[in-house]
């Protein structure tokens, strides 16, 4: 089941040194010494429950309890049930009295993984609790104090949702004392090969090497080029995956992002060699010269941006700060550009096939 209770050790620290990752540090231990409901906004794998940690960590309440709930794991039936508990005979199955998940985590903090996904009517519940820090097992009639600090964390636009009607507003203004913005990966400029070398590492250990491996300088362009949906949890998995199968060389010279592609897909071979690059990008571009002659403006011009984007990644070997430069442009505007056809690297993975 998906509902947590842990004690986080105090070494589980993020790791970083570029100026975004540092500036959110600072944020996260100002925010910490302040005894208000705080909410993480950031992109999956980005590190918001190891926030949460060290928000419960670097505060007052460092030793009571830290309780994880994934509402998104849970129907609202159950999610009530986990949060408040029930008395025996509450409801069918109901046998014995169960604490909920306010009471166990009194006088520390309940961290609510995924609070985008909670009903209308369970928000409302958890209002009151803000409110009154008072709640109720299902089946009882007796009101207990419980003294609780919430962090929530979602990926999902919590003020849009509450202006389409989808999040209390009320809510949303007790919950939101601060709001603490995770930067993804991709704006951490320097990290991604500071923690590959720390997951590097750690997976030699695990696999009994006696010294992690190396990453080749291809490899470390490609892992620096990556734009990284998936963030640390996706870059975690991609340097362990690529030290298992080096298979104990002292030098990686590829990976693979997609494990379900085809075996021996990678998104880009190190020791790749150029007229292959240049065969690609030509069968590329025959494919889609007949392409403009059935479609109208709008979908030429947009067509004729992809297979720009398409020919400079290839040539830059997917470093996007290379890429832009080709196509001359600054890497703001080439990442805007690739996130509008985001769908170029699931083109690019196709003709790689």
């Amino acid at each position: 089941m998906a509902i947590i209770t842990k004690t986080h050790s105090l070494f589980s620290e993020a790791l970083g040194r570029s100026d975004a990752f540092l500036s959110f540090q600072e944020q996260l231990g100002a925010v910490a010494k302040v005894d208000r409901p705080v909410v993480i906004i950031g992109e999956r794998g980005s590190g918001k429950e190891l926030a949460a940690v060290r928000l419960h960590y670097h505060s007052t309440r460092w030793q009571a309890p830290l309780v994880t709930v994934n509402c998104a794991a849970l129907s609202e039936s159950l999610l009530e049930s986990e949060l408040f508990g029930h008395e025996p005979g509450a409801f069918t199955g109901a046998i014995r009295l169960r604490t909920g998940r306010f009471e166990s985590a009194h006088q520390g903090t309940l961290f609510l993984d995924e609070i985008g996904t909670m009903p209308l009517t369970m928000q409302e519940k958890i209002l009151r609790v803000v409110e009154y820090q008072v709640v109720e097992r299902l089946g009882g009639s007796r009101p207990m104090e419980v003294d609780v600090r919430i962090v929530a964390a979602t990926n999902a636009n919590l003020k849009s949702m509450a202006e389409s009607g989808r999040f209390k507003d009320d809510l949303l203004d007790r919950l939101a004392f601060e709001v603490l913005h995770v930067p993804p990966l991709r704006e951490r400029e320097g990290d991604v090969l500071l923690l590959a070398e720390h997951f590097a590492a750690r997976m030699a250990v695990e696999l009994g090497l006696s010294t992690a491996p190396r990453f080749s300088k291809k490899v470390l362009e490609i892992l620096e080029g990556y734009p990284w949906p998936g963030n640390v949890r996706e870059l975690k998995s991609v340097v362990e995956r690529a030290v298992f199968r080096a298979k104990g060389s002292e030098v990686i010279r590829d990976v693979v992002v997609d494990p379900f592609a085809r075996t021996g897909r990678k998104v880009v071979e190190a020791s790749m060699e150029p007229s292959a690059v240049s065969r690609q990008e030509n069968g590329s571009t025959e494919r889609g010269a007949g392409l403009l002659e059935s479609m109208n403006l709008p979908d030429a011009l947009a067509d004729l941006e992809r297979r720009y984007l398409e020919h400079a990644l290839r040539q830059a070997r997917f470093n996007q700060r290379k890429a832009a430069k080709i196509l001359g442009l600054r890497y703001h505007q080439f990442r805007g550009l690739y996130r509008k056809h985001s769908q170029v690297q699931a083109e690019l993975n196709n003709t790689d096939m």
